[in-house]
């Protein structure tokens, strides 16, 4: 095949030609693209007999589509004696894809990993001694995790870190926004590689934790101490790492620390609100490292999700005594619909109810739950985040008028903003693409996809735009 470099071969395998032809991919594009976007991802044959390549997110297989797709095919033809090419869809988008168990963990184990077989149990007092005191929650496990589109792939990821299969992806590293379950995960591998490995060494903190225990290090002379309780770790876990952002020798101890841990193979399961490249303010040798791994995305939670999570939350408090049953499903819908935030606050409107409402819960209106509730609610669409809020906050932002965003005008000084308040827009509101561009003086819904994916796409590699999109999310939040 001609351009490609390869001798055609007799292969007809898909599964053998994709570790063929990923192998040769990754040593062209680099490890940290590579197993951030191809190596989560799997061939299949979809239903009238073409070769797929299934991504995890959609945003992955934008990516794959816009920087790999075509020399991926050059790779798979110079090798598929059957001169197939390859297609690239996210997850979503294959109706007869299984279950994410049956599709992450199968696909991680073609490039080496073993598929975990244990199943799992609640943490064990004395097996989980070494971790009880790290701050764990009990009841964070992979038992109590609620699965749904957007958290798939990550709680795939987890179970597979969790089991202590031999694998190439360390660091692990969960991003997404606060309060979708990236604390949540991490609590559940620490409980269950502590319960499959009793005797190994599994250390949990937040980056705060690290942070203020490694200055009390250097007040008290016991630096070397607090390293080396670290770096014999087996398994480390930081929670929420930029928040060692603008500190220069903590991020120099933990950019050591990783170094450490991982030239003596061990594992390592970090988490931020943002991808690694997306950490502007950690010093970039740390970033790259952090970047090195596999970057898992959690998602935020769509409307039947967050239902499942409450329902999940009242069957909790069910099994304590505190409730007698069930809430009536509209009872549970108008808990979502009025907690527009994340799972975290639902969760907390999830308890209010069940303590107010107690053993009356099963039998509880709508209404009445509403008024037991009070301000433990957001109290209606006017205390949401709303596409006029977004845009007033972008235009003041940016020095210009709100009128402006609503244009015709396609200059980069109001284009970019206007994408910007866009991509807030999908990420802060409940609204679809084509309302939003309805929004923006009546722009079609591909405008609005266009504009969202250029963010995601700049975030990583544009400082300053990465600066303004957290900048504007705490006004938003604040």
């Amino acid at each position: 095949m001609g351009g490609t470099g390869l001798a055609t071969t007799s292969m007809t395998d898909p599964d053998r030609i994709w570790n063929e032809a990923s192998v040769r991919l990754r040593a062209e594009i680099g490890e940290g693209p590579f197993s951030s976007y191809i190596a989560p991802s799997a061939v299949r044959i979809d239903a009238a007999g073409n070769l797929i390549l299934v991504t995890p997110t959609g945003y992955a297989r934008d990516w794959v589509r816009k920087n790999a797709l075509r020399r991926l095919n050059e790779l798979w033809l110079g090798l598929d004696g059957l001169s197939r090419r390859l297609d690239v869809r996210c997850r979503a988008e294959v109706s007869s894809a299984p279950p994410a168990s049956a599709v992450a963990l199968p696909s991680l184990s073609s490039v080496g990993l073993e598929t975990p077989v244990a199943p799992t149990i609640a943490p064990v007092t004395d097996g989980a001694r070494a971790v009880r005191a790290a701050g764990l929650q009990e009841r964070l496990t992979f038992d109590s995790f609620v699965e749904g589109q957007g958290n798939a792939f990550a709680l795939a990821i987890a179970r597979q870190t969790a089991s202590w299969a031999d694998g190439h992806f360390n660091p692990i590293f969960f991003c997404g926004p606060y309060g979708y379950g990236k604390t949540h995960l991490l609590n559940a591998i620490a409980w269950e590689a502590q319960r499959l490995r009793p005797d190994a060494k599994v250390v949990y903190l937040t980056a705060e934790r690290f942070l203020s225990t490694f200055v009390k290090a250097m007040q008290d002379r016991s630096t070397a101490a607090f390293k080396e309780s670290l770096r014999s770790a087996d398994m480390l876990l930081l929670d929420d790492v930029q928040f060692v952002g603008g500190k220069a020798s903590t991020q120099e101890e933990l950019l050591s620390t990783l170094t450490a841990l991982i030239e003596d193979g061990k594992r390592i399961v970090l988490s931020a609100d943002r991808p690694p490249m997306a950490l502007t303010e950690v010093e970039p040798r740390l970033r790259s490292h952090l970047a090195a791994g596999l970057t898992c995305p959690v998602e935020p939670a769509d409307r039947s999700l967050k239902i499942a999570v409450a329902q999940n939350r009242i069957a909790a408090f069910a099994r304590l005594g505190v409730v007698n049953g069930e809430a009536q499903r509209e009872v549970l819908e108008q808990l979502v619909d009025r907690t527009p935030g994340s799972v975290r606050e639902l969760e907390g409107a999830v308890n209010t109810l069940a303590a107010a409402a107690g053993p009356r819960l099963t039998s509880l209106g709508v209404d009445e739950a509403l008024t037991l509730l009070g301000s433990a609610l957001r109290g209606g669409p006017e205390r949401r985040i709303t596409v006029d809020e977004i845009q007033k906050t972008v235009a003041e932002h940016f020095n210009m008028k709100q009128a402006d965003l609503l244009s015709e005008r396609r200059t980069r000084a109001v284009a970019r903003p206007r994408q910007i308040a866009m991509w807030l827009c999908k990420q802060h509101t409940t609204r679809s693409y084509p309302d939003i561009g309805r929004r923006f003086g009546g722009r079609d819904h591909t405008t609005v996809l266009h504009g969202v994916r250029k963010i995601e796409e700049l975030m990583p590699l544009d400082d300053q735009i990465a600066k303004d999109v957290e900048a504007l999310t705490r006004k938003l939040r604040g």
